[in-house]
């Protein structure tokens, strides 16, 4: 079911050997522009079009509003409810601790002060389909309320019946969401971006979704905001030695390998035998599973096991996949994440499973995907902020400053910058009182 690949003893290039899932971006990317033109023009007529062809549902409304999703937080059981406020909780305390004051400085009359100041609107995509996922809009709407944004909205695309599964308005209303849409896809995407009939624009749009939803992200760049992380189809890397228990190694593995195609799920390990026990349970637990062909997919073309000579070896491999999952289930996991470069998250021994990043450990699980670990990170509040900086100079500050600036302004060509400070240096030299 998993490949194999033997590292033991190779001196060369990562890049020659190891695969990683390429995102057949052509025919998607093509298909994503046209839907983004769609609804440009189109506006609520189009979204409706595409969802009934693309969903199979046309919803009788595209705005669900707070009296709705607090009717559905009533509706859930109290388990399940007690699980979003749980949730919620963890993230909304380990984004507080993001939160940054201004800071500054001031020499010889100059002062500087840089704030950190929320976007107006963010939107936020929690991906559906396959599944329900809850927990995506607390992972996402919770950082963008934490960072002071003053408007929240989520889209998700609708059942069959066009309507957005209880579970998920239940975590709108815990999150404070204040308006929910029933759309997908790209056009969810365009629709936030651009703003249609029903939906308006937003300044930042977020959250995980297939390669249409990240591709269309991708798109829209520029028009709004969109974290540089790749948030697409799910990954992870569970690096396991003879020390980690069997049973806890493949179910990691297959955890991401449920949610479906597209993404990656590799075990890297040092030792043949524990090759061949997790691979084993790992037949076993898709056999049984409900989500079966989901798993089988995904392992199917991008199912790896790697086998490496040592802890210096599988971290080579790690920082060369940058996956959005990684998960240390080895003696000394500390002295392993001392290792590793690239990763969307790290889940250190076997008692740190992804699935308590899923849901309740704090940070956001919108994550980078298809390497873009490499130079990104998880969604955080620094995506629903940017920072304005106030400058403020008295003359004591131009008088030192102003004969430097001339300089490099006329160095570039720009005379008026020059003439700028001229004026205010010759104020000075003159005694006027400004």
């Amino acid at each position: 079911m998993l490949r194999r690949t033997d590292l033991r003893g190779y001196e060369g290039d990562l890049v020659d050997v190891l695969p990683r899932p390429l995102l057949d971006e052509a025919g998607p990317l093509a298909a994503v522009r046209a839907i983004i033109d769609d609804v440009r023009v189109r506006g609520d007529e189009a979204i409706l079009e595409l969802g009934e062809r693309f969903d199979g549902a046309r919803p009788g409304s595209l705005v669900v509003d707070a009296d709705e999703m607090q009717a559905a937080l009533s509706e859930i059981d109290v388990p399940l409810r007690t699980a979003l406020e749980v949730a919620a909780e963890s993230i909304r305390l380990h984004h507080e601790a993001q939160v940054r004051p201004g800071h500054g400085w001031e020499r010889d009359g100059l002062s500087v002060r840089s704030m950190p100041v929320p976007v107006d609107r963010a939107g936020c995509y929690a991906p559906g389909g396959r599944a329900s996922y809850p927990s995506t809009v607390l992972m996402t709407a919770i950082p963008a309320r934490v960072a002071g944004v003053g408007e929240v909205v989520v889209c998700v695309p609708p059942g069959p019946d066009g309507r957005i599964a209880t579970v998920t308005l239940a975590a709108a209303a815990v999150a404070g969401v204040d308006a929910v849409h029933p759309v997908g896809g790209a056009q969810a995407i365009a629709a936030l971006a651009f703003g249609t009939e029903s939906i308006r624009p937003v300044d930042v749009v977020v959250g995980p979704g297939n390669v249409y939803v990240a591709l269309a992200k991708r798109e829209v760049a520029g028009r709004v905001g969109v974290p540089s992380a790749f948030a697409g189809p799910s990954e992870v890397v569970v690096v396991a030695d003879a020390t980690a228990p069997v049973g806890f190694a493949a179910i990691d593995v297959v955890v991401q390998a449920e949610h479906g195609p597209d993404g990656l799920a590799w075990l890297v390990t040092f030792d043949e035998s524990v090759a061949d026990s997790v691979e084993a349970e790992i037949a076993a637990i898709t056999e049984a599973s409900r989500r079966r062909s989901e798993i089988e997919s995904t392992l199917a073309v991008s199912g790896h096991v790697v086998l490496v000579e040592g802890m210096e070896q599988a971290a080579a491999v790690v920082n060369h996949i940058a996956p959005e999952h990684l998960q240390l289930m080895v003696e000394d996991p500390q002295d392993m994440a001392a290792r590793v470069r690239h990763a969307g998250a790290v889940f250190c021994g076997p008692w740190s499973p992804a699935s308590l990043g899923d849901y309740v450990a704090g940070p956001s699980h919108v994550l980078p995907t298809a390497g873009t670990a490499r130079f990104a990170g998880a969604l955080s509040l620094a995506d629903f902020t940017k920072d304005v900086h106030m400058v403020t100079a008295d003359r004591s500050a131009v008088a030192a400053l102003g004969s430097h600036v001339v300089v490099l302004a006329e160095a570039e060509g720009l005379d008026a910058h020059a003439e700028s400070l001229r004026r205010r240096l010759a104020a000075i030299e003159g005694g006027d009182d400004v």
